[in-house]
């Protein structure tokens, strides 16, 4: 947005990565801009609201604010009319305009980027058929930002939806790593042939994949590990009451095993023997990795635990800031881009200037029209 009737209006440089989002309604009677539409949204969520009539509140009376930066000649729609736009906006072109926004805000992404998924649990629409939707996220760990997203779709699984997700990606160089349900070897390949690396959790999805690894770590570990050379790395925390302790294997001296599963990029497997003593008693869970990462202990050590950063640095966040598990917006689309537009206003409250918390910035962005507008021009 740069010259209106009202003069010259604040640039919203986010916008600009949007421009060649189609808009589904008819040009004849298009009141609404689009880029009005995302705008007024996303600076409704940054304020709070979590649904329709939410946003369509905010929009008419923050309507003084919004002209900052857009003519919003005819106001601000329903919230029918918000369900009904966001509802027909096609959910991948959406998708791919956030990532092609988050590229441009990073050049380059570094570090850990876990890719996870997660369940939105009132998205589902009994009327229309409809079961909750899926998100997959791609997740910044170092740089704390969701770097895009891709809904599963309904007739399909994760398997599928992450290929898809790595395709919009820019990764070279990163450590991609993912749970066992996206233990494949083509997203293994895929990864590679971006030049990137991944480290995979294991489970019994892989065949005897993780029987072998699993075998080979008990018949070393009986010898000492005398047949073979392994690296080590212990942490030890201590929190709420219980006693933490993981200690990492890690061994690249498995020629015999890609021999046996010709697994693409294979380096590594990795054993982490996890211990949490409690007063309540002791657990113990033993836990198996594949990477295509040289066998450093270290390495793996720090990708592992920053993969678990997507449970309390996004879904966390989604649920609890956010209230994602119960927002009850369902028809067609609208979900999967409602979810886009709360994952947006996640990244600009991270990248907003203070250490608040994201839920008190939340409420200062509506309590504050300088803080606000600081943040969507940040």
């Amino acid at each position: 947005m740069a010259q209106t009737a009202g003069g010259t209006k604040h640039h919203i440089g986010f916008l600009d990565y949007f421009d060649k989002l189609e808009d589904p309604r008819q040009e004849a009677k298009l009141l609404y801009p689009l880029d009005e539409v995302l705008l007024v949204t996303l600076c409704a969520v940054l304020c709070g609201a979590d649904s329709w009539v939410e946003v369509a509140a905010f929009g008419e009376k923050k309507l003084a604010f919004l002209r900052r930066f857009g003519a919003f000649e005819n106001g601000t729609p329903s919230h029918d009319q918000f369900g009904i736009i966001f509802a027909a906006l096609d959910a991948k072109s959406f998708q791919q305009c956030f990532i092609d926004w988050v590229a441009a805000l990073k050049k380059a992404v570094s570090g850990v980027v876990a890719i996870d998924g997660k369940t939105l649990r009132r998205s589902f629409d009994r009327a229309g058929g409809q079961g909750p939707i899926h998100m997959i996220s791609a997740w910044s760990s170092g740089q704390q930002l969701v770097l895009g997203q891709r809904q599963v779709d309904g007739k399909s699984n994760e398997i599928t939806a992450i290929p898809e997700l790595l395709d919009l990606l820019a990764i070279e160089g990163a450590i991609v790593t993912i749970d066992a349900m996206g233990c494949q070897r083509a997203i293994a390949q895929k990864i590679t042939d971006k030049k990137a690396d991944y480290l995979f959790s294991l489970k019994g999805n892989q065949g005897t994949l993780r029987d072998d690894v699993e075998l080979f770590f008990g018949e070393q570990s009986d010898q000492s590990y005398a047949d073979t050379t392994i690296g080590c790395h212990e942490s030890v925390e201590k929190s709420h009451g219980r006693l933490e302790t993981r200690k990492y294997i890690v061994c690249g001296d498995i020629e015999w095993l890609r021999e046996r599963h010709d697994w693409p990029g294979l380096k590594s497997i990795v054993m982490v023997e996890y211990t949490a003593e409690t007063p309540k008693g002791t657990r113990r869970e033993i836990r198996f990795y594949i990477s295509s990462l040289a066998p450093d202990a270290p390495t793996h050590a720090a990708a592992i635990r920053q993969h678990w950063g997507i449970e309390n640095g996004l879904h966390w966040v989604m649920d609890m800031v956010f209230r994602d598990d119960e927002c009850r917006i369902r028809k067609a689309n609208a979900p999967a881009n409602f979810a886009t537009v709360k994952h947006m206003a996640s990244n600009f409250l991270r990248a907003s200037k203070g250490k608040q918390s994201m839920r008190l910035k939340r409420h200062l962005a509506a309590w504050d029209e300088d803080f606000l507008h600081d943040v969507v021009t940040g």
